[in-house]
């Protein structure tokens, strides 16, 4: 059983270690880095400097243009924030989100170690199960990388807006900050429960949230009556999918909380991504990275 555990961490790293020394450690550097930024001066304005760095008080006080000049940080520290709830065991194509999730987590911790930056992880269910401190080095990235793959959590439930308050209380000083859930944590009218907790984590920290989800939780097959059983609470029922009702209110329940999550994350100018099991997850972060850049 050990065997088959050092070998299966032995194969992510080598697949996802390739992969971010050739494919996404420039990208990683180019979308994180550059946030990455201490304040160094304020000196006036010239042609091509980002109007966002505009410094207003000093401008109106000068009566003159003047922007604020950063110097970049020699590393930063990033911290995965992992949904280990009992629907990420689920996956109708040829992967679970587990396995997903488990992958796109070490290329992150490869490209971020890759640019010196420490690495960090907090494993939630409904509540926070572990959190693994941030460090560098490959034995420390290795422990994160055995921890995906074998952790058993205590609870089954999802309660995101507890791993953003812990994450805002354990970490005074700014991280760059990757939440890897499929996001679906939303009360009786569809919305995010954990709005609250975003809202302060967001002034505090980095964060991006990397959505994983399986397409079969955002629409039903028809294939008659199946018996269902929820992940999370335990809770079983019959269903019959040849209903055209059932399936549409399944589909506009799965809408309205994908739509409203959204809404949410672009409040707080959350930069996200969603990837569905059985897709090609290259293609989607190299596009993330980009757009951040």
């Amino acid at each position: 059983m050990e065997n088959d555990l050092l070998k299966k961490v032995r194969k992510i790293e080598i697949r996802t270690k390739a992969l971010s020394h050739q494919v996404f450690a420039g990208e990683y550097h180019s979308a994180f880095k550059g946030r990455g930024m201490a304040f160094s001066e304020v000196r006036e304005y010239q042609y091509g400097d980002d109007v966002r760095n505009m410094d207003w008080n000093v401008t109106a006080r000068l009566r003159a243009p003047y922007v604020k000049i950063f110097e970049e940080e020699r590393e930063l520290t990033v911290m995965l924030l992992v949904d280990v709830s009992g629907s990420r065991l689920f996956g109708t194509t040829n992967q679970t989100k587990k396995d997903l999730l488990t992958e796109i987590a070490a290329v992150l911790s490869f490209s971020a170690s890759i640019n010196n930056d420490k690495v960090g992880a907090l494993f939630f269910s409904n509540k926070v199960e572990k959190f693994i401190p941030p460090k560098k080095g490959r034995s420390h990235l290795l422990r994160i990388i055995r921890e995906l793959v074998e952790f058993q959590p205590e609870e089954q439930g999802t309660d995101i807006g507890v791993a953003l308050q812990y994450l805002t209380n354990a970490l005074k000083k700014r991280c760059t900050a990757f939440l890897l859930s499929d996001m679906i944590d939303v009360d009786g009218e569809r919305r995010p429960r954990y709005e609250e907790a975003l809202k302060i984590a967001a002034n505090r920290h980095d964060i991006s949230v990397i959505n994983i989800y399986d397409p079969r939780e955002r629409s039903l097959p028809n294939v008659g009556l199946v018996h269902i059983r929820d992940a999370e609470t335990g809770r079983s029922s019959w269903v019959n999918t040849a209903s055209s009702a059932v399936r549409r209110n399944y589909e506009e329940w799965s809408r309205d909380a994908v739509e409203n999550t959204r809404s949410t994350l672009r409040r707080y100018r959350i930069d996200t991504v969603s990837i569905a099991t059985g897709e090609d997850y290259v293609k989607g972060l190299i596009s993330f990275f980009k757009n951040r850049a």
